[in-house]
C-alpha cells in the first residue's frame, strides 16, 4: 500500500497538542513563581525555589526519557512490562537522591559548600526537596502513560491531562498557604497537580493502549540497553543549569541573579521547551527522506513564532506580563530585560539539538546523546574554573543566559558533526538524509 506523504497539517494534528501540553506545564512553574513573587520575603522563595528546582531536575532527569524509551521499545505486554520495571527503578533512585539532599548533612554540604548557595536560601531550598521526594514516582509513571498515548497519536489527551493539571494547581497553592510558608507553598502545589496529572492520563492510556500486531518484542536487557544511555544523557542535561547555579550564587549579586534565572528559566520552559518534542515527531512521524524537509520548515515556523513572543514579553509587554502578571518590581524587570530579549535564539537552537537527538534515538545510537551531554557538560566545567579564577564584571543574570545558550550551541555542533560521520561511515544509512 502507498504511504501518504507527510504534510505540514500532519505535523501540526500530532505536535502542537503536545506543544500545549507543554506550556501547560510551563505555565504551572510560572503559576507558582508568581505566588511566591507575592510572599514578605519573596526573593529568598524566588531564590530558594529555583535552586531546588534545578537539583530536582537533575537528579529526577532519567525518568524525564519514558516517554520517548515508550514510543521506541514498546510492542506487546512484555515489553510494556520491562519498561514499567525500569522507570520504577529509576523513580526509587531519584526518590532515594532527594532524601539524601533534603535530609542529610550531605544536603547542606552540597547546597552551601559546593554550590555556594546561602544558608537562608538552602534551608528553603532543602525544605522544598523534602516535600517533593515522592514526586519521582508520579513523574516517572507520568512519562510512561504519555509515551502510549503518544503512541497511538492520541496527543489532545496529553494536553488534556495537563490541563487538568493546572486548574488543580490554583486550588492547591491556595490550600498550601494553610499548611506550609515560602517556596514550600510551592513545592507542595507542585506534588499535587502532577500526581493529578499522572491519575489522568493513565487512565487515558489504560483505555486506548493496544499491543502492537506481528512486531517482535523487545527483551527487557534490549530495552535497558536502550534507555541507560538516554537516561543518564538526560540527567548530564540538568548539570547545566545547576553549574549555572553554581558559578553566579559566588558573585556580588548572587540572590537577584539566582530569582532572575528562575524567572527566566520559567519563560524558556514555555516558549522553548516544546520544542523537545520534536524527539517524538521524528520518531513517529518521519519514514521518508523527504519527511525530513516537512519536519525543518514546521520547525523553523514554529521557532520564529517562540522567539516573537519571547521578544514581545522582553520588551513591548514588559510590564504587562512581568509587573502585573508575574508581580516583578521595576528594578527586577529591568534586571532581566535584555537577558530575555538574548534568549530568542533559545528555540532555535533547542530546536536544532532535539531533532539531531531524534536523529540517533531513531538509529538505536543513544550511546552517542550521553556522549554529547559529556561534552556540553566538559565545556560547563571549564567555563566553572575560568570564571572562578577570573571573575567577570558582569551582571550574574547576563553570564548564565550566556552560559546557557553557548552550552547549547556546543552540543549542536558535536551532534552535527557525529551525524556527519556516521553517515560517512554507513552507520547511519537506514535514517532518511536531511534535505
Amino acid at each position: 500500500m502507498t504511504r501518504n506523504k507527510l504534510t505540514l497539517k500532519d505535523v501540526s494534528l500530532f505536535f502542537f497538542p503536545l506543544l500545549l501540553n507543554v506550556q501547560l506545564m510551563s505555565v504551572s512553574h510560572s503559576i507558582i513563581n508568581a505566588g511566591l513573587a507575592r510572599q514578605v520575603d519573596y526573593i529568598t522563595a524566588l531564590a530558594g525555589f529555583s535552586v531546588a528546582m534545578v537539583l530536582h531536575l537533575f537528579l529526577a532527569s532519567p525518568s524525564y526519557q519514558n516517554h520517548t524509551v515508550t514510543i521506541a521499545m514498546v510492542r506487546g505486554r512484555k515489553s510494556l512490562r520491562s519498561v514499567t520495571i525500569f522507570a520504577l527503578l529509576v523513580a526509587s533512585y531519584v526518590s532515594i537522591m532527594l532524601a539524601l539532599v533534603a535530609f542529610s548533612p550531605f544536603g547542606t554540604f552540597l547546597l552551601e559548600t559546593i554550590l555556594g548557595i546561602s544558608e537562608k536560601i538552602s534551608d528553603e531550598a532543602r525544605g522544598v526537596l523534602a516535600i517533593l521526594v515522592f514526586l519521582p514516582f508520579a513523574t516517572g509513571l507520568r512519562g510512561l502513560a504519555q509515551g502510549l498515548v503518544i503512541k497511538a497519536r492520541r496527543t489532545g489527551l496529553v494536553s488534556v491531562a495537563t490541563g487538568i493539571r493546572v486548574c488543580g494547581l490554583i486550588v492547591f497553592l491556595f490550600l498550601g498557604q494553610h499548611w506550609f510558608s515560602g517556596a514550600r507553598i510551592g513545592a507542595f502545589a507542585l506534588l499535587a497537580c502532577v500526581t493529578t496529572e499522572t491519575l489522568v492520563v493513565s487512565f487515558f492510556a489504560w483505555r486506548i493502549y493496544k499491543p502492537t500486531q506481528g512486531d517482535t518484542e523487545r527483551s527487557t536487557g534490549e530495552i535497558f540497553r536502550y534507555a541507560f544511555p538516554l537516561a543518564y544523557s538526560s540527567c548530564l542535561q540538568q548539570t547545566i543549569p545547576l553549574l549555572i547555579n553554581a558559578i553566579i550564587s559566588r558573585l556580588p549579586d548572587a540572590p537577584q541573579a539566582l530569582a532572575a534565572f528562575g524567572v527566566i528559566r520559567g519563560f524558556l520552559f514555555l516558549l522553548s521547551g516544546p520544542m523537545r518534542n520534536l524527539q517524538q515527531v521524528y520518531l513517529t512521524l518521519v519514514r521518508e527522506a523527504d519527511d525530513n524537509i516537512i519536519i525543518k520548515q514546521f520547525f523553523l515556523r514554529v521557532a520564529s513564532g517562540m522567539a516573537l513572543i519571547m521578544l514581545l514579553i522582553a520588551w513591548p509587554l514588559n510590564k504587562l506580563i512581568l509587573g502585573t502578571v508575574m508581580g516583578l518590581d521595576t528594578e527586577m524587570r529591568l534586571y532581566i530585560t535584555l537577558p530575555l530579549i538574548a534568549c530568542a535564539i533559545y528555540p532555535f537552537l533547542y530546536g536544532l539539538t532535539n531533532l539531531l537527538r531524534g536523529v540517533f534515538a531513531g538509529a538505536h545510537q543513544t550511546g552517542m546523546l550521553g556522549r554529547s551531554t559529556i561534552t556540553k557538560m566538559c565545556y560547563m566545567l571549564c567555563l566553572w574554573g575560568a570564571t572562578t579564577l577570573f571573575p567577570i564584571p558582569v551582571p550574574g543574570i547576563a553570564l548564565a543566559i550566556f552560559l546557557l545558550l553557548s552550552a547549547e550551541f556546543i552540543e549542536f555542533l558535536y551532534l552535527r558533526q557525529q551525524r556527519r560521520q556516521l553517515r560517512a561511515s554507513g552507520l547511519l544509512a537506514a535514517i532518511p538524509k536531511s534535505g
